[in-house]
């Protein structure tokens, strides 16, 4: 029987997100058309697929740079207390 309400789930949350593309497409144009009078044109345009990719790797390299610091931050800081602790040892 739960299998049964899954699959309701599924095809219900399937059927909303067609209602809502459909709703879309259908108000394209005359939202196009309202902004037009306004004097409100889109606000925000896609990203290209360039943009994206670039703002991808951007962010890649951003965190690599984040967690190789910390790293390098952690070992100097093992490195430190070693050699304390050497040090403290030998006196």
């Amino acid at each position: 029987m739960n299998k049964h309400f899954t699959d309701s789930r599924y095809y219900l949350a399937r059927a909303a997100e067609h209602a809502r593309l459909g709703v879309t497409d259908a108000l394209e144009g005359p939202t196009t058309r309202v902004r037009a009078l306004l004097g409100r044109d889109d606000p925000d345009p896609e990203p290209s697929r360039l943009e994206g990719v670039l703002a991808e790797a951007t962010a890649l390299e951003h965190r690599a740079v984040v967690r190789t610091r910390g790293t390098v931050d952690s070992v100097q800081e093992r490195l430190v207390a070693g050699r304390s602790s050497e040090s403290d040892g030998d006196r």
